[in-house]
């Protein structure tokens, strides 16, 4: 039997390789920039004054991609702003993932196994395009807007002295481009672990059967979520009013707040705090347990005292996890024992909450002092949001294991006996 020659870099190769390349970066960017704008539209960022709105979707296309945007302010020698801000709206950025790895992945669905130069041929414009365009996001990234103070003594200092506050951002161009870095890294990787057509260097074929179902099925379980999402965001935005607001969120930070009611479901748990005007785009629940000058602790206990609809969030995390076990056996050989999937989809599931619980943090904060006495009252704000990393990884871990069990019982009859998923064209 006539064995087909592994491909070898070609010059054509080569240009297929910066074609599909291109495609995928002005794919990505362009989907996270019609998400990111649409959603600002919907928030009012469209009023913004001086021609700021490009840049604002600008910077929030920076952050989706990774990377880091500095706030800062001040009044001149008046007053000054510490401000800072850590977020990642996660609608833009799951837009932009599924974009450029769909475009990744499609000139490879041809064949089970391929070499380490070639995938390396393959990532590696990507990678450069990916940086080039976010370099050129990072520079657009950046604007002044004047602050409104009211009758507070820094506006009427700033009036007899002509120095009004100010509060601008500017993308931080090194970190955005190490940040991006590992964003566009991290989702080539993820793209080859969840994707049982991509094909393989030969040597990590055998980790097919232990890597790919998991992972497939916690990305599946996490979209399930986002679609899920998606349908009660519409119907509270058609039903409760202030529809702009509720796009804005979807379109923005949806994946922010389905995957917290995620971890929240199988008892995992977040702290943090909202003070002063400013806010988290959040159910008003979630609001009245943060707002306060403490630390507060959120897990659906705390919630359903409050309101005891919250434990519904339990009810769906079963079920959807229990949906993720059976999906893990079925995408397996038959030969996989039931202690074999708990064990993968146990560590799938932890590490994937591990990145949620560090993706899905909030902190942000803005205060102006005058002449360096104290912050202004009304216009300062603090809102905190993070997991509790140990208490909420360890659960993932036993969900998983427990949902990867039961899964493989369910899954039994749905075997056909000595079936054997390998990737695409590989021999069985």
């Amino acid at each position: 039997m006539s064995r087909t020659p592994m491909a070898t870099p070609t010059g054509g190769s080569s240009t297929r390789a910066w074609r599909d390349a291109l495609v995928a970066v002005v794919a990505g960017f362009a989907v996270m920039t019609l998400i990111g704008a649409a959603g600002l539209a919907c928030a009012g960022a469209g009023d913004l004054p001086g021609g700021a709105f490009p840049r604002v979707v600008a910077a929030v296309v920076v952050m989706a991609a990774g990377g880091s945007v500095e706030v800062s302010g001040g009044a001149g020698f008046l007053a000054g702003a510490d401000a800072s801000l850590s977020v990642l709206p996660l609608s833009v950025s799951l837009a932009g993932a599924l974009t450029a790895g769909f475009c990744f992945l499609r000139p490879l669905h041809n064949r089970a196994v391929a070499g380490p130069r070639e995938l390396a041929g393959r990532a590696l414009p990507l990678v450069a395009l990916w940086l080039l365009a976010l370099t050129g996001g990072a520079l657009l990234a950046r604007q002044d807007f004047g602050i409104s103070t009211g009758d507070s003594p820094v506006g009427e200092i700033g009036e007899l002295l002509d120095s009004a506050p100010t509060v601008g951002f500017r993308a931080a161009v090194p970190a955005t481009l190490l940040f991006g870095l590992l964003w566009i890294l991290g989702l080539l990787l993820i793209c080859l672990l969840v994707s049982r057509r991509a094909p393989l260097p030969a040597g990590l074929v055998r980790f097919h059967t232990a890597v790919r179902p998991a992972a497939f099925a916690t990305v599946t379980l996490l979209l399930a979520y986002v679609v899920l999402g998606v349908v009660v965001g519409l119907v509270v935005a058609a039903t409760q009013g202030h529809p702009g607001r509720t796009l804005a969120v979807v379109l923005l930070g949806l994946p922010n707040l389905v995957w917290i009611a995620l971890t929240l479901g199988f008892g995992g748990a977040w702290q943090g705090n909202v003070e002063g005007p400013f806010g988290l785009p959040v159910p008003q629940l979630l609001d009245q347990v943060l707002r306060g000058p403490d630390l507060s602790t959120v897990d659906v206990a705390s919630l359903a005292e409050r309101d005891s609809r919250a434990w519904w969030l339990v009810v769906v995390a079963a079920v959807l996890l229990l949906g993720a076990g059976v999906l893990t056996a079925v995408r397996s050989p038959a030969r996989v024992r039931p202690w074999q999937h708990a064990l993968h989809l146990g560590v799938a599931l932890a590490l994937a909450t591990l990145a949620v619980c560090l993706l899905a943090a909030v902190q942000a904060r803005f205060g102006l002092s005058l002449l360096g006495i104290g912050d202004v009252d009304g216009l300062g704000g603090r809102v905190e949001l993070t997991a509790l990393l140990g208490r909420t990884v360890g659960l993932a871990l036993l969900w998983g294991a427990v949902a990867g069990f039961l899964g493989a019982l369910l899954a039994r009859p749905l075997h056909r006996r000595g079936r054997v998923d390998a990737p695409s064209g590989a021999k069985r």
